[in-house]
């Protein structure tokens, strides 16, 4: 069996690496970046392409040499790929996170005979398949409450914080307009807004604020009131919100001494260098999900640290395995329906949410469960 991975960057990586260990398996790799690519040729199973997947030609060549197919495309590239490779026909596991709505896909997969795993991450990704499976063993839902966050170890100034992917798709959630649900409707807040500090244990207390992580949860759920605030160590929202608020995250073109650009990809250039995690550096992952029923509930966590004997960090392990486990889920058939499925879709299946928690202990994270 081929599984292409669409991206080689530090999730991109983990993932090939994951599966790797699978003998009976073949990984393709492609990437533009040859330097990115180069950190997977020891591996006897994987094979890498130096192209452009986002040449219609390059992309379907590609497609046609893999059953299953990881689209770890950044977010401004993903929905376009994600659309492309079901429409060759290809089953795909997606994590990419665009902004666009990967439901108004759905049509298109059910035609082609795909089965599209969307918001393949830990959050969305295992947020949702955690928020659908408790509601599955619940009458009603009441409440959703979902915190996350991925975090240097090592507290530095100014930004305390470190970043596995793109600064462009961090910049963007800390940009894009927060949707939640309060009361049964709909409600839209900025970003970074209604801060608040919460204690967690062996880590200390951080700072939540609104971001725009529901997406399907919106639409597939029924309940009143769910929100999803993402963590970080407390002072980084302030100079986050210094930075929006002074232009500096503007799309909008400035013309400067002969060059044309924007705020933003001056920004995001500038901290890719200062928000890289370096050789030697450990981030952490911290998550904890909470659904409400009216007489009941159950609430999950998370805590997960760089693995040393990898050397992968631990955005790039809850991330990258959930859309490897959900790969081999599809390569074993214990998914069969068509269309796009976010992971709540699949909470109702016992069988595979056993096999994701296993899966996962395998690797050393354990997504604790307990009623509340």
């Amino acid at each position: 069996m081929r599984v292409l991975i669409l991206g080689a960057g530090l999730i991109g990586r983990a993932m090939a690496i994951d599966l790797a260990n699978d003998s009976d398996l073949n990984i393709i790799v492609a990437d533009k970046n040859v330097n990115m690519l180069q950190t997977l040729t020891e591996f006897s199973n994987i094979s890498t392409q130096v192209v452009d997947v986002t040449e219609p030609d390059v992309l379907q060549n590609l497609v046609n040499q893999c059953d299953v197919c990881i689209n770890a495309m950044p977010g401004f590239l993903g929905f376009k790929v994600l659309r492309e490779v079901i429409t060759l026909g290809r089953d795909i596991v997606d994590i990419a996170f665009s902004p666009e709505d990967p439901l108004a896909l759905d049509d298109l997969a059910r035609i082609n005979g795909v089965t599209a795993l969307v918001d393949c991450g830990v959050a969305p990704g295992m947020s949702n398949l955690l928020v659908g499976y408790a509601a599955s063993l619940l009458k009603k839902v009441k409440q959703v409450r979902i915190l996350v966050g991925g975090l240097p170890k090592e507290r530095h100034l100014p930004w305390e914080y470190k970043a596995v992917f793109s600064p462009i798709d961090v910049i963007e959630e800390y940009t894009r307009p927060a949707r939640m649900k309060k009361g049964g409707r709909v409600v839209v807040k900025e970003a970074l807004s209604d801060p608040e500090l919460i204690d967690f244990a062996g880590i200390g207390t951080l700072e939540a604020f609104n971001t725009d992580g529901l997406r399907t949860l919106l639409r597939t759920i029924d309940a009143p009131d769910m929100t999803e605030k993402t963590l970080r160590y407390p002072g980084h929202r302030e100079k986050i919100l210094l930075l929006k608020q002074t232009g500096f995250f503007e799309t909008q073109t400035i013309r400067v001494k002969g060059y044309t650009l924007s705020p933003l990809e001056v920004t995001a250039q500038i901290l890719i260098k200062q928000w890289e995690l370096r050789e030697g550096e450990q981030d952490m992952t911290v998550m904890r999900v909470e659904v409400l029923g009216e007489k009941e509930g159950y609430r999950f966590e998370v805590f997960d640290s760089y693995d040393p004997k990898t050397g992968i960090h631990s955005m790039a392990r809850t991330t990258g395995y959930t859309a490897t486990i959900m790969t081999r889920a599809l390569l074993k058939g214990m998914i069969k329906q068509k269309g796009i499925f976010p992971l709540e879709r699949l909470g109702d299946n016992y069988e595979l949410v056993a096999y994701v928690f296993n899966e996962f202990k395998k690797r050393g994270i354990v997504y604790r469960q307990q009623k509340i």
